[in-house]
C-alpha cells in the first residue's frame, strides 16, 4: 500500500479549423464563447475546436506575456480520469512508468503510459494521488479513450475507472506573476511545485495545482465545466491583468522549454529510453507495462536519442525535416518553431547514437532543398526568471 506521506500541455502545430462535416463533429470548450469574444483564431486539436491565438498580438504578445507577466490558457481539452476503489493507487502504480510510492497523498507526478510489448508511449499524463484508493489522470485529449480502455482493460474487480472527460475545464495561468494573480482571488499559491489544493471561488470548489506546461512559475485550475465561465470571467477581472493565450504560444512555450509532445517527441515509436524521459521511469518497481522492454532498451543503449538544436543563422527547422552531418542523415525534427525569446530557429530532434555527435557539433537540417546549419545542444533553450 501506498501509505508514507512522501512527496504536469502537449501541442504540435495546428492548422486551422475546416467547415467541412469533421470539422462540425469537434468538441468544444465551455469557454468557446469567451475565446470568440476575445477574437480567437480556432484550431481543430485532439478532437476538441480551441483557440490558436487572440486577435490583437497573436504568438508573439502571448508568449511574451507567459515569460514576463501572466496569461491565461484554456487547456479544457486534456482528459480527467478518476481511478478509485481499494488499492486504486496500486494499481495505477502497477501500470504506468513512474513510481507513485515516491510521492505522498497531495502531490503529482509526471508519468508516462508504455505499450507492454514495445515499451513505446501510449501517452504522457500527470497523475494527482489524493489517496490510497483515489488517484486523478490528465492524459492528452487525443489519447484519453486509449488509456482508459488499457486502465480499464487491467483493472481489478474493486477499482473503477471512469472517464470525466467533458465534466471539468482545466484553466493554466502561468507566468512570474500567476501567483499574484491567484492572491488576489484569495486562491492558495504557497503549496510545492507538483502538488495540489482545494479551494474555493465564490461559491466554485476547484482544485488549485501547482503545475504547468510552460517552465514558468504556473498554476492550473481544475474547475467543474459548469463553473468555467465564472472561473475565467474572475481571473480577467483580477489585477494584474492576464493575457488570454492560445494552444500556438503554448507550445513555443514548451519548445523552449524543451519539454517533450506525445505524437512528435514521445509516441508509440519513441521510447522514454530514446526521449530522454528515463527520469520519468520507476526502473527498481517490480511492475509497469513495458518494463521488460525498456530495461532491455536501456542496457543495449538506444539507437537514437531525443536532443537539441539551434540554428546558426537564419530559418526555422520544423516537425519532419531530415537532420544531416556531413552527407551522412543521422536524425529527424520531432518539434520545431522559431523562439521568441532567443530570436532564432530551435528544434528538437532525434539524432543517432552512432556515431557520437557532441553538443556544440554541426549539423544541418534540409529546409525545403537548402541545408541550413545548427548546432547541437541541450535543452532548455531558455531559462525561465520564476521556476
Amino acid at each position: 500500500m501506498l501509505t508514507r506521506p512522501v512527496r504536469p500541455g502537449k501541442f504540435p502545430p495546428m492548422t486551422d479549423v475546416t467547415t467541412d462535416a469533421a470539422a462540425t463533429r469537434l468538441r468544444r470548450s465551455p469557454l468557446a464563447e469567451r475565446h470568440t469574444a476575445l477574437g480567437a483564431k480556432f484550431a481543430p486539436f485532439g478532437g476538441w475546436e480551441m483557440p490558436l491565438e487572440y486577435a490583437g498580438g497573436g504568438v508573439l504578445r502571448e508568449h511574451t506575456a507567459v515569460r514576463t507577466a501572466v496569461g491565461v490558457f484554456d487547456v479544457s481539452h486534456l482528459g480527467k480520469v478518476r481511478v478509485t476503489g481499494p488499492g486504486a493507487a496500486d494499481f495505477v502504480n502497477a501500470c504506468l512508468s513512474n513510481d507513485l510510492g515516491r510521492i505522498g497523498p497531495g502531490r503529482a507526478q509526471y508519468t508516462l503510459c508504455c505499450d507492454e510489448a514495445t515499451g513505446g508511449v501510449v501517452d504522457d499524463i500527470i497523475a494527482y494521488l489524493y489517496a490510497d484508493d483515489h488517484v486523478f489522470l490528465i492524459p492528452n485529449a487525443a489519447n484519453t479513450a486509449e488509456v482508459v480502455g488499457r486502465l480499464r482493460a487491467a483493472a481489478p474487480p474493486q477499482v473503477t475507472v471512469t472517464d470525466e472527460h467533458e465534466a471539468y475545464a482545466v484553466l493554466a495561468v502561468q507566468g512570474p506573476r500567476s501567483a499574484e494573480l491567484l492572491d488576489a482571488l484569495g486562491l492558495p499559491t504557497e503549496h510545492g511545485y507538483m502538488s495540489f489544493s482545494p479551494a474555493t471561488l465564490d461559491g466554485v470548489e476547484l482544485t488549485v495545482c501547482r503545475t504547468g506546461y510552460t517552465g514558468e512559475l504556473g498554476y492550473e485550475l481544475v474547475v467543474p465545466a459548469v463553473d468555467a465561465v465564472a472561473v475565467w470571467d474572475a481571473l480577467f477581472a483580477a489585477e494584474p491583468q492576464p493575457q488570454a493565450c492560445g494552444l500556438a504560444a503554448r507550445d513555443t512555450l514548451r519548445t523552449e522549454m524543451g519539454y517533450p509532445l506525445h505524437g512528435q517527441d514521445l509516441s508509440l515509436e519513441i521510447t522514454p529510453v530514446q526521449a530522454r524521459s528515463g527520469w520519468a521511469v520507476g526502473w527498481d518497481k517490480p511492475a509497469f507495462w513495458g518494463r521488460g522492454a525498456l530495461l532491455a532498451e536501456k542496457a543495449a543503449g538506444p539507437r537514437r536519442t531525443l536532443r537539441g538544436l539551434e540554428a546558426v543563422e537564419r530559418a526555422i527547422p520544423r516537425p519532419g525535416m531530415a537532420v544531416f552531418h556531413g552527407d551522412n542523415r543521422v536524425g529527424i525534427v520531432t518539434s520545431g518553431t522559431f523562439s521568441p525569446t532567443r530570436k532564432q530557429g530551435i528544434a528538437l530532434a532525434l539524432i543517432d547514437t552512432a556515431p557520437a555527435l557532441p553538443d556544440g557539433a554541426e549539423l544541418h537540417v534540409d529546409i525545403r532543398g537548402r541545408r541550413a546549419p545548427m548546432r547541437l545542444t541541450r535543452p532548455p533553450f531558455t531559462h525561465p526568471s520564476v521556476k
